[in-house]
C-alpha cells in the first residue's frame, strides 16, 4: 500500500457539508472517479464527494487543475477512464492530492468548485471504463470448501488451490453497472431424475465479491513481479457474479463455468482508488502451518504485511412483496474481506506470470468473499445448500432467487484512527427469462 498523506487525514473537512456525514460513502478521504451525466447531456468523468459529484470537466475548464496533475485531471474528464488508468498510481496520487486540496474546507476554490458540482440523484451512471477482459478469482477457502464437500466430500477444496490463486477468464461484455436489471438466463441443465432439459434458470444465485481494475497493465510476454504488482492496480469496486447453478453444475466438466457466468456481472459505478485504500491494509490470510508455502513468485513481506484490506462487505435483499410493502431490504450475508486466501497482488501477478498482458481498465474478481461464519456465508449454494429455505422477516422463504428479488451490496473500508469510506451500493433486479424464439 503506498504511504498516508495529507488525503488521508481524519481531521480533514470538506466544504461540501454532505460529506461530512457520519456513515457517508464518500468522504473527502474517499474522491472515487466514475463516469456520469444529466439527461441530454454527454458523459464525462467526475469524482464523488459526499452526495455530490465534482464535475472533472467543467473543473478543467475553469483552471482549476494545473501543472502536474493537469494531464490527469483531463483524462478524468474524459466520458471512459481508461487513460486515467494508464497513467499508473503516480498520476493519479498527484490529482487526488490537487481534489483534495480544491474540496478540502477553507480551498481557495470554494467559490468557483461550488458551481460544478452535481447532484448525484440528479446524475445517471455507467460503466466508469471500456473493460477489454474480466478475470474472476476463486480465492475463499470458506467458499470453496463448503461447496466441495457436497461433490468432493473427503477432499472439498482442488488440489491446487493453496499453491496458486484459481481463476477462469469470463465475459466482459455482459459487465453491467448497479442499477440495470438481470435477466434470468435460459440453458440447459440435468434434472434431478436425470433429464437433460432446456429452459429458464431455476437455480440463481448471487455471489458477493470485490472488483479490481487494473492500472498500466503489461506487454504481452512480460511478467511483472509481485513486489511491482500494487503498480499495476489502479482501483476497486463491489462485484455480483450472477451464477446459474442448475446450468453450471451441468456445463463445469470438464472445462468450468461457461454460460452460467456470463449471463451477467454487476458492479458498483465508483471506482475507489488504490491510494485512498491505503489506512485499510491488512496482512494475508494465516496459513496453518501444514499449508503449502507459496511459490517465491508469490510471495514477498510487504504483499504478506499488508496484502488484504479490511472491507466489511454485506448482501441485502429486497423482494417484490417487501418493496410493495415499503419495507426495508433485509441483510443475509456480512462478511469481511480479510478472510480472501490469496491477496489481489498475488492474483494480478499470477495472471501475468506467463505473460498474459493484462490492459487498463481489465476486472479482476476476488471471487466469492465468504467467512467462517454461517452468517459470513457469502452466496446463496452456500446458505442454503439447496434445500434449507431461508426465512426472510417478513415470513418469505428462499432457496434461490425468485424474479423480482432485488440483490444489494454495500462495503465499508474501516480502520482505527482512519475515516471509514465506502463503495456505493451495487444492486440489481431479476427480470424472467425472455422467452425462447420459435418456442
Amino acid at each position: 500500500m503506498p504511504a498516508l498523506n495529507a488525503t488521508h487525514d481524519p481531521a480533514r473537512r470538506s466544504w461540501v457539508e454532505s460529506a461530512n456525514a457520519p456513515g457517508t460513502d464518500f468522504p473527502i478521504q474517499n474522491l472515487p472517479h466514475g463516469v456520469f451525466r444529466r439527461a441530454s447531456e454527454p458523459w464525462r468523468g467526475g469524482v464523488a464527494i459526499g452526495d455530490m459529484i465534482l464535475d472533472m470537466a467543467a473543473a478543467v475548464d475553469a483552471g482549476l487543475f494545473q501543472g502536474i496533475p493537469a494531464e490527469a485531471a483531463r483524462a478524468a474528464a474524459e466520458p471512459t477512464l481508461n487513460r486515467l488508468m494508464s497513467m499508473g498510481n503516480g498520476a493519479a496520487s498527484a490529482l487526488r492530492a490537487r481534489i483534495s486540496d480544491v474540496l478540502k474546507t477553507g480551498s481557495e476554490a470554494q467559490a468557483l468548485a461550488s458551481r460544478i458540482l452535481v447532484r448525484m440523484a440528479e446524475a445517471e451512471l455507467r460503466l466508469p471504463c471500456q473493460v477489454g477482459a474480466f478475470t474472476d478469482f476463486l480465492t475463499s477457502t470458506f467458499h470453496t470448501e463448503r461447496g466441495g464437500r457436497r461433490t468432493r466430500p473427503d477432499s472439498p477444496l482442488p488440489p491446487n488451490f493453496k499453491h496458486l490463486p484459481v481463476a477462469y477468464n469470463s465475459r466482459a461484455t455482459s459487465l453491467r453497472v448497479s442499477g440495470e436489471a438481470v435477466r434470468r438466463p435460459n440453458g440447459q441443465r440435468q434434472t434431478p431424475n436425470g433429464d437433460v432439459v432446456f429452459g429458464p434458470c431455476v437455480n440463481l444465485d448471487f455471489e458477493l465479491e470485490v472488483g479490481l481494475f487494473i492500472g498500466p497493465g503489461n506487454p504481452l510476454g512480460e511478467p511483472v513481479a509481485l513486489s511491482a504488482a500494487p503498480e499495476h492496480i489502479f482501483g476497486y469496486c463491489l462485484l455480483n457474479d450472477w451464477s446459474a447453478r442448475d446450468i453450471q453444475r451441468w456445463e463445469s466438466f470438464p472445462l468450468g463455468p461457461f454460460l452460467s457466468k456470463s449471463l451477467s456481472t454487476t458492479i458498483s459505478p465508483w471506482i475507489v482508488t488504490f491510494e485512498a485504500m491505503a489506512p485499510f491494509a491488512a496482512p494475508a490470510f494465516p496459513r496453518a502451518a501444514d499449508d503449502p508455502k507459496p511459490l517465491p513468485y508469490l510471495t514477498c513481506p510487504k504483499d504478506q504485511a499488508e496484502g488484504l484490506m479490511d472491507i466489511a462487505l454485506e448482501a441485502l435483499l429486497l423482494t417484490p412483496r417487501m418493496r410493495e410493502a415499503g419495507q426495508a431490504p433485509a441483510r443475509i450475508t456480512l462478511t469481511n474481506f480479510q478472510n480472501m486466501y490469496w491477496t489481489f497482488a498475488q492474483m494480478v501477478t499470477h495472471h501475468m506470470s506467463n505473460g498474459c498482458n493484462l490492459m487498463p481498465g481489465d476486472v479482476l474478481g476476488s471471487g466469492t468473499a465468504s467467512g467462517p461464519t454461517d452468517d459470513s456465508r457469502a452466496c446463496y449454494s452456500e446458505i442454503t445448500e439447496g434445500k434449507n429455505p431461508v426465512t426472510l422477516p417478513n415470513g418469505e422463504t428462499r432457496l434461490w432467487l425468485e424474479d423480482g428479488d432485488e440483490i444489494i451490496f454495500r462495503g465499508r473500508a474501516q480502520a482505527t484512527g482512519a475515516v471509514p469510506i465506502g463503495f456505493g451500493e451495487c444492486r440489481a433486479r431479476i427480470d424472467p427469462a425472455p422467452a425462447w424464439p420459435g418456442m
